[in-house]
């Protein structure tokens, strides 16, 4: 492979990264992916590489597409909840998902739309993601995922239609939201029942994302009386004076590392609504952490 081939590949491996980690809701399955687009790249005749872009884009979704119908029968086995593996997106870290300087691109990575995103068929999420997270034509995304314009429209139509929901909404006062998530996390560890009390929704749901590798509720808790409860075993535990609390940045959102010895332990994404607490997914399982650790350190 030439200089050129290979800086021409260079140049797109962010945008590459950042659309596979979109389709598959894994950090460490979409740096295998790029990976292999880029064997795909190396081997490739130049004569037949019109459009290196849309060239990689339809290698990199087909790619993508392989892994996502293997993933469906595995994640039928999953033990307990099933959350995305958690990228850090400040600015430190070098923006791996690409720019989310407004609340679409912000949502096209949170945790919240890309676990919805498992109620889609593997082509009903490849179009759904190149076209509203990437802006791609159905002429040019009927040429990566191998179908009919017609049936591509059709696909995001079924998509939509699956999803049903509104649009998250993000608080515009980054600040505030970072104080609200601070003050939950102090009053968890402090055991303040009534500064929790204040935090939570009503309708908070709590998910816990440890794959069956570390102990984890194995159903989401939902309800504030409930979660008041979780929140307060997790903090009277005797280790809790051992773990250190850090705020960050996560798939385009306030977050919490906790990590205790130098070793990343939880990766936690309170959403907020309304000046509370509505949702709080955190991610456990060891596997899922190991990319936001590397970012770290």
């Amino acid at each position: 492979m030439t200089h050129e081939a290979t800086d021409e590949f260079e140049a797109h491996r962010p945008r590459l990264f950042s659309l596979a980690y979109r389709m598959l809701g894994s950090a460490s399955d979409a740096e295998d992916v790029v990976q292999d687009t880029y064997l795909r790249w190396s081997a490739a005749d130049p004569a037949a590489v019109r459009t290196p872009v849309a060239w990689l884009t339809k290698v990199m979704t087909n790619l993508c597409l392989n892994r996502l119908t293997s993933a469906r029968a595995r994640r039928e086995l999953y033990v307990g909840p099933w959350l995305p593996e958690p990228v850090l997106t400040h600015a430190a870290a070098a923006d791996p998902l690409g720019p989310l300087e407004t609340a679409e691109q912000r949502e096209s990575v949170s945790f919240a739309l890309l676990t919805l995103l498992e109620r889609l068929t593997p082509a009903e999420r490849a179009v759904f993601v190149l076209r509203e997270a990437f802006g791609h034509s159905h002429r040019e995304i009927a040429e990566a995922v191998g179908v009919e314009q017609a049936h591509s429209r059709q696909l995001l139509r079924r998509a939509h239609e699956q999803l049903g929901r509104p649009r998250r909404r993000f608080d515009v006062d980054e600040r505030r939201h970072r104080e609200i998530i601070e003050r939950f996390f102090a009053a968890t560890f402090d055991g303040d029942v009534a500064g929790l009390e204040r935090l939570l929704a009503d309708d908070v749901v709590a998910w816990t994302d440890g794959g069956g590798r570390v102990t984890a509720a194995r159903r989401p808790i939902a309800g504030r009386e409930k979660v008041l409860r979780y929140l307060l075993g997790l903090g009277a535990r005797p280790e809790a004076a051992q773990v250190r609390v850090g705020f960050t940045e996560a798939n385009g959102a306030p977050a919490a590392v906790i990590s205790a010895g130098g070793t990343l332990l939880a990766v936690v994404v309170p959403e907020i609504s309304a000046g509370r607490v509505g949702a709080i997914r955190t991610v456990i399982n060891p596997g899922k952490l190991a990319f936001a650790a590397r970012q770290l350190a």
